[in-house]
């Protein structure tokens, strides 16, 4: 689940813009929630994981991070969202 600002389709901040390519470079399936369109959700969730900015990306119920740290995770391993790729969809069935 990507929390940000604006709408893959329309994203409102460079970071999001950013982390949507990444997401879609990599073929990952994905929900979206625009922070913008709901204050009390935007800062309940800052506090709630304890991660101050956005976007975020959640996976499998857990925070992974921002832009940065994804980037990094994608570094260490060529891998990292293979199991949530439409291929990976694929294989499964």
């Amino acid at each position: 689940m990507l929390f940000m600002k604006g709408t893959p389709s329309a994203p409102e901040c460079g970071f999001s813009r950013q982390l949507v390519g990444i997401l879609r470079e990599n073929a990952v399936k994905y929900g979206f929630f625009n922070i913008l369109a709901d204050d009390e959700v935007r800062q309940g969730l800052k506090e709630y994981a304890e991660w101050p900015t956005y976007p975020q990306l959640w996976m499998d119920g857990e925070l992974v991070g921002g832009l940065d740290i994804v980037k990094e995770e994608m570094e260490s391993n060529g891998e990292f969202f293979k199991a949530y790729t439409a291929a990976a969809e694929v294989a499964a069935v």
